[in-house]
């Protein structure tokens, strides 16, 4: 249809065009997307086969949609990726506050122009990129905000009196007709808001300040929350929650590879910007299970929720830790070191909340242990059990390593060492690089200095060796070896 040439409400006619609901638009959208096998929600994943059916099937059935799940899972996404669902363009009476369909106006303002000017009514067109409206839920939202009141200053300069309906000003709703309308953390509207949105989801009208009002809406209602039973700040009121159609649990990445996948796809500017910087696949591995142990970990308020801004973030700083580096050393390029993950503690301070017993731990030192348990995590999967007390039948695949510390007894990583110096003194311990090539022989070279940290670590974590900070580096030594010499 060229919608151009399509001028008046005559001509939409004579084209052929026939009107229908936001919610038959996007239902029969979404089927021929299906059909075609196509994705409507492209950059989502790990709801393959979990959110997006009953997304999916909440569309097809019609029903207006609460997305509920903790935080940084994707939800306010989710939803404005529908907006990819409605058609291009439809056609409006031109100049209506309200998006009024020249089928079915439902405005005093549409009903008198069309009454006036039949056939000749002025049409505009809606492109669909402007038929999504998203509120933020807080305390201080109105009736007024989100569905209107009466305007003085519109009553002054008309010379209307407050009886008359043509003072009233729309709220957000009103002007979203025949829009996606999305209220995100609902249970944080204040329950008598809450209570106004009966009528418009049961009725599909609005009533504002006693006016009898008959405005069938139509609106596709996209709400998010968290889980209502795990949050002091309110919940959603039962009567409301009974006129939501479906109710969609989100949940957060399920492995590190989706994990992954989602922060790669979140970073990829970043990783442009600074092509100088490389990280091994170690790392991201380990980025990851951090956020995974942040999950678990009993210091940290899992009602609250672990973000999945974590990792992106957390692997932003990561980068910008290695660059600083870098530029400090004069070098044009580097690799991202174990050391480096000192830098995204800010990134990790951030995004929990502790419980009582973690704030007296203190949330840095939650941050430095989350880190810890990740690296721990990932060797595990990678070597073979290390344990405290060997068996003299059982060879230690460790002990030539404690045996090196235990006679060198001096080891430090500082964070202003060049990649040469780097590399250095990591070699200076070849019994590391001959554990890499008994069991991870497919290491790639460059990335065989990062998993040499990852074992020196993980040995510290185990208590097969000592691990101290330097405030400018890590310093490695002998743990039976220190004690029996006093140091």
């Amino acid at each position: 249809m060229e919608i151009e040439k399509i001028k008046t409400f005559g001509e939409l006619k004579k084209a052929g065009y026939e009107p229908k609901s936001i919610k038959e638009e996007l239902r029969r959208n979404l089927l021929q997307k299906i059909m075609k096998k196509e994705t409507p929600f492209v950059g989502i994943h790990g709801y393959e086969l979990t959110v997006i059916p009953e997304l999916e099937r909440a569309i097809l059935s019609k029903h207006n949609i609460n997305l509920l799940g903790l935080r940084g899972q994707a939800k306010t996404r989710l939803a404005r990726q529908m907006v990819g669902l409605l058609d291009e363009y439809i056609p409006i009476v031109e100049g209506s506050e309200i998006n009024d369909d020249p089928f079915n106006p439902i405005s005093r303002y549409a009903k008198n122009l069309m009454h006036e000017k039949g056939d000749d009514t002025p049409i505009g067109w809606l492109h669909r990129n402007d038929r999504f409206s998203e509120k933020l839920a807080t305390p201080d939202v109105t009736v007024a905000d989100i569905i209107g009141d009466v305007d003085p200053i519109k009553a002054a300069n008309l010379k209307l009196t407050y009886a008359d309906d043509r003072v009233i000003h729309f709220g957000m709703i009103p002007r979203s007709n025949r829009c996606i309308f999305v209220i995100n953390e609902l249970p944080d509207l204040q329950p008598r808001i809450q209570v106004a949105l009966f009528n418009i989801l049961q009725e599909g009208d609005v009533q504002i300040r006693g006016f009898a009002v008959r405005l069938p809406l139509d609106i596709q209602f996209v709400f998010t929350a968290n889980p209502e039973d795990y949050t002091n700040r309110g919940s959603i009121v039962t009567p409301l929650k009974d006129r939501i159609g479906s109710q969609i649990l989100t949940h957060y990445p399920e492995d590190i590879e989706t994990a992954r996948t989602i922060t790669e796809q979140e970073t990829a500017e970043a990783v442009k910007a600074k092509e100088n910087v490389y990280v091994p696949d170690l790392a991201k591995d380990i980025l990851e299970q951090i956020s995974f142990e942040a999950r678990e970990n009993h210091f940290i308020d899992a009602k609250s929720g672990v973000s999945a801004r974590l990792s992106i973030t957390a692997f932003e700083n990561l980068l910008s830790t290695a660059e600083r580096r870098a530029l400090r050393n004069g070098e044009e390029k580097t690799s991202v070191r174990l050391g480096d993950f000192v830098g995204i503690i800010p990134s990790i301070t951030g995004k929990i909340e502790l419980v009582y017993e973690g704030e007296q731990e203190g949330v840095s030192q939650v941050a430095q242990q989350l880190i810890a348990d990740a690296v721990n995590t990932i060797f595990k999967e990678k070597f073979p059990k290390i344990e405290k007390l060997t068996k003299e039948s059982d060879p230690d695949p460790y002990a030539e390593i404690v045996a090196w510390f235990f006679e060198e007894n001096d080891f430090e990583l500082l964070d202003s060492y060049s990649d040469e110096e780097y590399k250095n003194e990591l070699d200076r311990i070849i019994p590391l690089q001959q554990l890499i090539e008994k069991y991870q022989p497919e290491t790639p070279k460059q990335d065989s200095y990062f998993l040499k940290e990852v074992i020196l670590w993980a040995l510290a974590e185990n208590k097969k060796l000592s691990r101290f900070s330097l405030g400018n580096g890590l310093h490695f030594k002998d743990l039976y070896g220190s004690y029996i010499s006093g140091l």
